[in-house]
């Protein structure tokens, strides 16, 4: 069976990060920084402030006192955590401090319209992602992983007509932890760019002035924005709900292959993939110090 993008999978494993479990073995010894820094000087680097490119289809400008790794570098660290890797996974944005970091993925699949901009029901979708949480929650029991409770938006969902940017956040609680994933789509005319930021729950407020200030300074490259489309381009068979309550999951759904999707969570079980997201708990463990050493279910 041919791996599916990681996004397919994000009705399945709705769209939360995976929650972090304590264990009484993974006390590690030496130095954290040293630990990260080692395992960073691996990758190639661009240091800000400089221009740096997201694959073919985007570039963004590194601030000062950011780093930012291409495809190759992006697909270590998610693979170092044990997840699969697509191909579609670009660009890694890491700060100094590396309170927090931005994972983009970009998938091909096509024009998204955005007629549905004024008809997002943020009710109607919430109440979808808790269904989808229900049935998750089945597959987590039967993982021996604790279900998520409480699911609810941090933010619900947003529209921006002129950038065309379409952002959410999702909460939700395990084991009496808070779970929070951040999501932007960035819209463009082959396709959508994901933006997954990776962040303490406790520090997304501090955060997020720096965050949106560096997806002001991301673009697309010419002939790839979304205002370049042109008759005929291929259009992606779903709208901006679709891509807040499970992108082409939903198509896999109608096509029948959200049965393949189950197989490969099930195979996959321990990599728990849930977007990209699925590495927080690793990053946190690896590159934020002692504080955060906690182990990836």
């Amino acid at each position: 069976m041919s791996r599916p993008k990681s996004f397919l999978l994000a009705a399945f494993s709705l769209c939360l990060a995976v929650v972090p479990a304590r264990t009484a073995d993974n006390q590690q010894s030496g130095d954290p920084s040293k630990e990260a820094a080692a395992f960073l000087a691996q990758f190639d680097w661009v240091n800000g402030p400089a221009k740096a490119s997201i694959g073919n289809h985007a570039e963004i400008q590194v601030p000062a006192g950011f780093k930012f790794t291409g495809a190759k570098g992006t697909q270590a660290i998610l693979e170092a955590a044990g997840n699969p890797t697509s191909g579609n996974e670009l660009g890694y944005l890491l700060p100094a401090s590396r309170d927090w970091s931005v994972i983009f993925e970009f998938d091909d699949s096509g024009y998204v319209k955005d007629d549905e901009k004024n008809k997002l029901d943020a009710e109607a979708m919430l109440k979808s992602i808790r269904a989808g949480t229900e049935q998750a929650n089945k597959q987590r029991k039967k993982m021996g992983a604790s279900p998520i409770v409480n699911v609810q938006w941090h933010q619900p969902p947003k529209y921006n007509e002129e950038t065309h940017n379409l952002e959410w956040a999702i909460k939700g609680e395990s084991d009496g932890e808070t779970i929070l994933n951040y999501n932007t789509r960035l819209l463009g005319r082959k396709g959508v760019m994901s933006v997954t930021l990776l962040v303490d729950p406790e520090k997304i407020i501090e955060t997020m002035p720096a965050y949106q200030a560096m997806l002001k300074d991301y673009s697309f490259k010419q002939g790839q924005r979304y205002a370049e489309y042109r008759q005929g381009d291929k259009l992606a068979k779903y709208g901006l709900a679709a891509l807040i309550t499970g992108g082409a999951a939903a198509v896999a759904v109608k096509t029948g292959l959200f049965a393949s999707l189950i197989l490969f969570f099930k195979k996959a079980w321990k990599l728990v993939v849930i977007g990209v997201v699925a590495v927080a708990a690793f990053i946190k463990k690896l590159l934020f110090g002692a504080s955060a050493r906690k182990t990836i279910e």
